[in-house]
């Protein structure tokens, strides 16, 4: 007898306001699942986290549900729901694939389970290529500059956070982002650390 698609459904909303609600998405994304015959495991619903933040608790009891097998199937709704970056998107695709779970993006249109979907997520790891060596050659240019004018360099060296920030979130190591900038790599951990300060207060 065939198993049953288990299936674990993601929801996102950037502020706690009552006024906004995951009501919408929990019913698209259910009725979807219904609609393929699918046995919703789960709904796994964030509220007041943006999506900037990576410490979504039901994000990482999501994927801990994953790793332990106990779907076969993510929804979610849109991917800014979910990831930070297109690279984090086809780092997640790619580990998802690996352990032989169906990632489906119901208003992306991507469905890893078709070959249309599959193509989707090539063409997304090529964006995510090109968003990151933009980035990149976007910051160092601004840091060249800056220097040319003598805005960087010496004891009194202030941290572009929004650079720090941006970088990080395109999938740079905290050594790749300090050899970037020309700082240390010291420096770049607590320029990220006052990010998040910022960020709650």
């Amino acid at each position: 007898m065939e198993t049953k698609s288990r299936c674990a459904i993601y929801v996102r909303i950037s502020t706690s306001d009552k006024s906004q609600s995951t009501e919408m998405q929990i019913k698209e994304l259910t009725d979807f699942a219904i609609s393929r015959g699918f046995d919703i495991q789960g709904i796994y619903e964030d509220k007041g986290y943006s999506g900037s933040n990576s410490n979504r608790p039901m994000l990482k009891q999501l994927m801990q549900d994953v790793r332990d097998g106990k779907v076969t199937h993510v929804l979610c709704w849109r991917l800014d729901r979910w990831f930070r970056s297109l690279k984090e998107v086809v780092n997640t695709l790619n580990e998802l694939t690996e352990l032989g779970i169906i990632f489906i993006s119901l208003k992306d249109g991507i469905d890893l389970s078709s070959s249309t979907g599959r193509l989707m997520a090539n063409l997304l790891a090529c964006f995510a290529q090109f968003e990151l060596e933009v980035i990149r050659e976007r910051v160092v240019s601004g840091l060249e500059n800056a220097r040319r004018h003598g805005r960087v360099g010496g004891r009194k060296q202030q941290i572009d956070i929004a650079a720090v920030v941006e970088l990080r979130g395109s999938g740079l190591s905290m050594s790749q982002i300090a050899k970037v900038i020309g700082v240390t790599t010291s420096a770049v951990s607590k320029t990220l650390q006052k990010s998040k300060k910022l960020t709650l207060a």
